[in-house]
């Protein structure tokens, strides 16, 4: 029946506009198809969530996926087959003035609008997505900041455990996200190949590769553990239970207090490691593999090319 409906949507497409056309598609599709009938809102947005999980997105965004189209849709309050470009374009102008939103936030909604308007076309409970005529909104890009050398060892110098000195090591060195090394376990490190196995975003698997101090370092460390946790990093006191995103980002914190190093954070270890690796030559497509991003531009996003590397490369191969 569905192949049906698009033969005869094809015939009228030269005597109808967009509009006649989309309505004409919604009234042989409830017609002809009793199930269309209970396609709600929720039952829609639920089949989208739902495909998003089977994909592999995390819990955490599957819920801002939930969110934001939740609050879209009690916004518009119109079902999903009559919502048009002009009411998402009015709904991300709203949203920006009243709630004093950045650039990057109304762009992740236009995104992520996007990708559920466009599950609905190809499910074909819609003709086309009206997300297609909304352009990529133009954010601005700010230098973000790297930890130099002298950074990295001041931070070493402050650190009174072997764990925190392992933990600082070992962002420096494999750029691996927080959520990623509090899942290691003793078990994914291969202290001899000085290698890791961490999951990543969608319960990727990848190899990250550490240095020979850190090395030596994770070895005190794990030789200094009485406990059978199997988790890498445990904390200090009590149960000796895993470490949490939480505590990482406190210690670091505290760190970078004590060293006088501003903002310290692992996600700063991430962005100096990529930036490091494009410095000195690592193809961009190397770099990525070492972060797990999906694609090459969220790489690039990351590295803050040297200046300095640059004009070198301009009298290099340009003068």
């Amino acid at each position: 029946m569905e192949n049906t409906i698009n033969a005869i949507l094809s015939q009228m497409q030269s005597m109808l506009n967009p509009a006649q056309l989309k309505h004409l598609a919604e009234i042989l599709r409830v017609t002809l198809l009793p199930t269309q009938k209970t396609a709600t809102s929720q039952n829609l947005l639920a089949l989208f969530l739902t495909a998003k999980e089977v994909e592999g997105c995390s819990p955490k965004t599957i819920a801002y996926y939930e969110n934001t189209l939740q609050h879209m849709t009690r916004t518009l309050s119109k079902p999903y087959t009559q919502i048009n470009s002009d009411d998402l374009r009015e709904y991300l102008n709203d949203y920006e003035y009243e709630r004093k939103a950045g650039k990057v936030t109304i762009d992740n909604i236009r995104r992520i609008m996007s990708s559920f308007f466009g599950w609905l076309e190809d499910e074909d409970y819609i003709v086309k997505s009206p997300v297609r005529r909304i352009h990529r909104v133009k954010t601005a890009v700010f230098a973000k900041e790297t930890l130099s050398d002298e950074n990295l060892e001041t931070l070493r110098d402050q650190c009174d455990t072997i764990r925190d000195l392992a933990v600082v090591d070992i962002l420096t060195s494999t750029g691996m996200r927080v959520g990623e090394l509090v899942g290691l376990d003793i078990a994914d490190v291969n202290l001899h190949e000085r290698e890791c196995l961490v999951t990543g975003k969608g319960n990727k698997q990848r190899p990250v590769y550490f240095d020979a101090r850190t090395k030596l370092h994770l070895a005190a460390y794990l030789e200094s553990r009485n406990d059978d946790n199997p988790a890498l990093f445990v904390s200090l006191s009590g149960q000796r239970t895993r470490i949490t995103i939480g505590s990482i980002e406190r210690r670091l914190r505290e760190l970078g207090k004590k060293a006088g190093v501003s903002r310290v954070h692992p996600h700063k270890f991430r962005r100096t490691l990529a930036t490091h690796a494009i410095d000195k030559g690592m193809p961009i497509e190397q770099v990525q593999k070492l972060l797990g991003h999906a694609r090459i531009d969220t790489t690039m996003h990351y590295a803050m090319v040297n200046q300095n590397n640059v004009k070198a490369s301009h009298r290099r191969y340009l003068e």
